[in-house]
């Protein structure tokens, strides 16, 4: 592990790498800057109160300042993190995943490499510059999973991220939650802004997206997820997610 930690005004960007072992589960935390967590290889994934966003490889997710989260790691995982200070960056951002340009990838990997960037040098100030115009741009992939807080749909919701393969019914969950059917669907509806199914259809489609960047044949994942034939699985990967599954596979 090899980290940058100084409190000067003029450094704007610290820095952190780091690998986990496949199952490595990091215990919920904050910080005060805003992070860009980079996977250079393997999986994460990022859970908070509000939801849980996938990070396939060669993606990255931006964690604002003093958000509560945690990170599990699917597979063997190189992270490389920047710290951002707040006032580096002039805009606000929710928790997401991110689309890593190569130049993106290639400042991600120099500033850790270098360690901090410090504002009183002419080259880190550019290269602070560059960053910013870069995640600016970036583009957000629609591999987020928001998690109601009502403490039974909650319940209904971590069942299903535990076996998004489950083919139990929306009255079945009612009744596991001790709702009617319309309770529960309403509160999916107003918690998540997604319907119990379209919901359940997420959960699927992102425990698809780690499973095909760990290897797994387009064919067994399909079915591990609760798709009867592979090819209603690329049909809703499609639809749902933009893409079709051979994005997200690690060859």
């Amino acid at each position: 592990m090899k980290r940058q930690i100084a409190d000067e005004d003029a450094l704007m960007v610290r820095s952190l790498a780091l690998d986990l072992a496949a199952g490595t589960v990091l215990d919920e935390h904050a910080h005060a800057w805003h992070q860009v967590v980079f996977a250079r290889a393997g999986v994460l994934e990022v859970v908070s109160a509000e939801g849980a966003w996938v990070v396939p490889p060669q993606r990255a997710v931006w964690v604002p300042a003093d958000v509560p989260h945690g990170v599990r790691a699917f597979g063997a995982l190189e992270l490389r993190t920047l710290y951002l200070r707040p006032s580096a960056v002039p805009w606000a951002r929710s928790c997401a995943v991110l689309s890593v340009s190569p130049l993106l990838r290639e400042l991600v990997l120099a500033v850790v490499s270098q360690g901090a960037l410090d504002v009183r040098e002419p080259r880190d100030r550019h290269r602070l510059a560059v960053l910013v115009d870069e995640l600016d741009a970036v583009d957000i992939e629609p591999l987020e999973l928001r998690m109601p807080l009502d403490a039974r749909a909650r319940r209904v919701a971590e069942a299903l991220r535990a076996h998004p393969s489950d083919p139990s019914s929306l009255a079945d969950f009612a009744t596991f939650a001790g709702v009617s059917a319309r309770t529960l669907e309403r509160l999916f509806r107003s918690e998540t802004g997604l319907t119990f199914a379209a919901w359940r259809t997420q959960v699927r489609l992102l425990a698809a997206v780690t499973l095909l960047a760990g290897g797994a044949p387009v064919t067994s994942v399909a079915l591990d997820v609760g798709y009867a034939s592979p090819s209603a699985f690329v049909h809703a990967f499609r639809r749902h997610l933009g893409a079709t599954p051979g994005r997200y596979h690690h060859r």
